[in-house]
């Protein structure tokens, strides 16, 4: 059995103010977090005052997430080589000039590119908190709750956002949104400079520019064509073209890291069942979380008519139940194991989306809050304990890395979540749509344009007016909920799919952990007995004593 890696204590005066370096951690990613929500919120009133295309709208939101996504495991070893402190920091300067230009845009392309360096910056900070936290907890047990609150930040993110936005939108103009980085990226650099301790690799090796470039080609080819699938349908030529060039690219990254002396990434590491089987199972959560979080906010504005700030604040039982149960979390696994509590999380989840899947355009909000609560209470017991088996399956000179691996199957996750349930709901959206239409008195050309999605719909709806606009509406309501009920009930099969592959090959419990001063101890005692024991004559007398390093023990 392989024993967990475990930290040395840190020095007194950063082991005593731990769970502070933990809220600036904290404040960090919700920054990170928060800006993959709250420019959606935005986007409406970005296209009117930009005169932004459809095109340009989904690039203001996938520019940030293709440079994020495939700079998270160079930036992570970059922090493991030069220092996760200064990668922190570097990385929240970058996002704070950056989110500046962003509010100051007056063309898209300009926002686009913006948004591409906000990216830069994210993929700096997002690796470096979970490292330097690794790092910062000692203690195995405190170490998971760290996580735990770790995880819960960031769920708790993903719902705040649209909230935050909301109210911005109300209040201000759309730049807004942007500008609330900046006092956050002051008081984070500052509380960083004060109390976050700096840490690195001691024995990283030269970097790894080949290892580097490589993954970088290849997780933004992944991702643009997870991204391009969902717009122009998952067997477009140019889109299989370029998952035929990501899987080259990645499999020539994997060749070379095993090769390089110094890699950037041991890929070794996948074999180990405990590192796996949470990345896949992250993996999975996100998938399911983004993809259904994707849904559901159409679902509450454009169905049910809420506002943004309206729809944002119906999905604060969301945040509050993921910031009790992943605080939680970490005790359950005490208890009952790793395995069963994230186990049993996708399965939760998985009959949250199967209630989401029962919702009609009729539907309650207390029904809608109820799938929330079933969905976040999945999620919650997911996320924690599988982040502290990727990060406790590592030595904590790696946790840059680790935690690049972490963020990077969260990204491609939520990325493959919504380009997948999002192809599932636009194909039964506008099948179901065209052939509601087919009886009725509209417009020619009407059918086409509104089958593209339901905003356009409703539009045209109210542009026609009268009984035809209602009943134009009603049908698009209806066939958007339908095609919505098939996308989550193929993100509950995903995760009950995820729960099996856990069950199967999730370890149930780590290895208690031993610090190196206690295993040297130990190795101490075992030579000296060995020793003595020849001293004595009770040894083979033909023959030296033993003296290999005795195994940590668990």
């Amino acid at each position: 059995m392989t024993t967990a890696p475990t930290l040395d204590r840190p020095p007194d005066a950063v082991h005593d103010r731990r769970w502070v370096i933990l809220g600036v951690l904290c404040l960090s990613l919700l920054l990170i977090v928060m800006d993959n929500t709250i420019v959606n919120v935005a986007l409406p009133t970005i296209q009117r005052d930009l005169d932004a295309s459809t095109s340009d709208l989904q690039w203001i939101v996938d520019a940030y997430v293709l440079v994020f996504a495939g700079l998270l495991l160079t930036a992570g070893a970059l922090g493991d080589r030069f220092g996760r402190r200064g990668a922190l920091s570097a990385g929240l300067v970058i996002m704070g000039v950056a989110a500046g230009l962003s509010a100051l845009a007056d063309d898209p392309a300009q926002l686009v590119a913006t948004r591409a360096v906000m990216g830069i910056g994210g993929a700096l900070v997002m690796p470096a908190t979970l490292s330097i936290l690794t790092n910062v907890f000692a203690d195995a047990k405190e170490r998971a709750q760290a996580i735990a609150i770790w995880a819960g930040t960031a769920g708790i993110a993903v719902a705040l956002g649209p909230i935050t936005g909301g109210w911005l939108l109300e209040h201000f103009w759309w730049g807004s949104v942007f500008l609330l980085n900046i006092p956050v990226v002051v008081v984070a650099l500052l509380a960083g400079k004060l109390l976050v301790p700096t840490s690195r690799d001691p024995s990283s090796a030269r970097f790894d520019p080949v290892g580097a470039v490589l993954s970088i080609a290849g997780l933004v080819t992944l991702v643009w064509s997870i991204i391009s699938a969902g717009e122009h349908g998952w067997t477009d030529p140019v889109v299989l073209a370029g998952y035929a060039a990501a899987a080259a690219l990645i499999v020539a990254f994997v060749v070379w890291e095993r090769r390089t002396p110094s890699p950037m990434l041991d890929v070794s590491v996948f074999a180990n069942r405990r590192f796996s089987a949470a990345s896949a199972a992250i993996t999975l959560t996100f998938f399911s979380l983004i993809g259904a979080f994707f849904l559901i906010t159409q679902y509450l504005q454009f169905v049910l008519d809420y506002t943004p700030l309206q729809a944002g604040i119906r999905l604060l039982p969301m945040a509050a139940v993921m910031m009790v149960v992943s605080g939680a979390s970490a005790k359950i696994v005490e208890a009952v194991g790793t395995k069963f509590v994230v186990g049993a999380g996708l399965i939760i989840a998985a009959v949250g989306l199967a209630l989401g899947s029962l919702l009609t355009p009729g539907s309650s909000y207390l029904e809608v809050v109820g799938m929330l609560v079933v969905l976040s209470l999945g999620m919650s017991l997911t996320m924690a304990p599988a982040t502290e088996s990727i990060m406790g399956s590592l030595p904590p000179a790696k946790a840059g890395v680790g935690s690049a691996v972490n963020d990077t199957t969260r990204e491609l996750g939520g990325a493959l979540g919504v380009a997948v349930l999002g192809s599932v709901l636009s194909s039964a959206y506008a099948s179901k749509l065209i052939d509601a239409l087919a009886g009725m008195p509209v417009p020619a050309g009407t059918a086409e344009v509104a089958s593209e999605q339901l905003g356009a719909a409703l539009g045209i709806a109210e542009q026609v007016g009268g009984a035809p606009g209602a009943a134009l509406a009603g049908a698009a309501r209806t066939a958007f909920v339908d095609g919505m009920g098939t996308s989550l009930l193929v993100g509950a099969a995903v995760a009950v799919l995820g729960a099996v592959a856990v069950f199967a090959y999730l370890p149930g419990r780590a290895a208690a952990p031993v610090s190196t001063e206690r295993a040297e101890a130990d190795e101490a005692d075992e030579a000296d007995e060995a020793d003595e024991a020849v001293r004595r004559g009770s040894g083979d007398p033909g023959s030296e004593p033993d003296l290999e390093p005795a195994p940590a023990r668990a």
